[in-house]
């Protein structure tokens, strides 16, 4: 049995492909349906494993065309864990946050609720400086976690959100989602805290799982060729117009 993560076992066998020669150097790769079909795995597991590969240097994004294999592939091809992907790690996230978020509700104090009110704000204060790093929506998390009075849940959901910043193909992954402006959902947040307040299990579930579910949606919308080939252009462009203002 295969015990490697999907997205890996898809790049690898690209990364074979390329090394037999099948795939040649400027060839175009299969679309992204195709490509699911083809491994029969999902549309994120495809994604997670093309960036993978453009993180090695074997395959280039190109505005409006698709994936390709670059001209000129590295020499050593390193077959190095890129670990978890924010697809993976947001899948998991949910999971084990709509469970907490259901305990919560049970356990969940006027002090817990005030306090999470206030993180709230922060979050609006950050999204308004266009903060990236995102301290605010942690800490709206782990004081859900905390809220279920077991260190267990806590400690497991705290890992899983330092995994965001250990993992190599995550870090990568959410970086090019904060570079189209991906940020947290204020409104998304509220509901989780309206449906704590209601002391509501099965509603602060659902509204957590629902949350999460957005984000990985809002991730695969981010991590498409296009937004990050548009999002590079208007940072061009803004480059382009602070030059041209400080030549006057």
């Amino acid at each position: 049995m295969d015990t490697r993560k999907l997205y890996r076992q898809v790049a690898d066998s690209i990364m074979a492909s390329i090394k037999s020669g099948e795939f040649k150097p400027g060839a175009r790769l299969p679309s992204e349906r195709d490509l699911a079909a083809s491994f029969k795995v999902s549309r994120p597991t495809i994604r997670e494993a093309m960036i993978a590969l453009e993180i090695r240097g074997l395959v280039e994004s190109r505005h409006g065309s698709g994936i390709y294999i670059t001209e000129h592939p590295p020499a050593q091809i390193g077959a190095d864990d890129l670990d978890i992907g924010a697809f993976e790690l947001t899948e998991a996230r949910r999971l084990f946050e709509g469970e907490a978020a259901a305990l919560a509700a049970t356990t969940i104090t006027d002090e817990q609720l005030a306090e999470i009110e206030a993180i709230i704000a922060d979050m609006v204060k950050e999204n308004n400086r266009k903060q990236t790093g995102e301290m605010a929506d942690r800490r709206f998390h782990v004081a859900i976690a905390r809220a279920t009075r077991n260190t267990a849940i806590a400690t497991v959901i705290e890992n899983l959100w330092d995994i965001r910043y250990k993992s190599p193909l995550c870090r990568h992954m959410l970086e090019r989602a904060r570079n189209v402006g991906v940020q947290p959902r204020i409104g998304e947040h509220r509901r989780i805290l309206a449906a704590l307040r209601k002391r509501d299990p099965k509603a602060a579930r659902n509204a957590m799982r629902d949350h999460l579910g957005r984000v990985i949606d809002g991730l695969l919308v981010a991590t498409e060729s296009e937004a990050v080939d548009n999002a590079r252009k208007k940072a061009d462009s803004k480059r382009s117009e602070y030059s041209r203002r400080l030549a006057v």
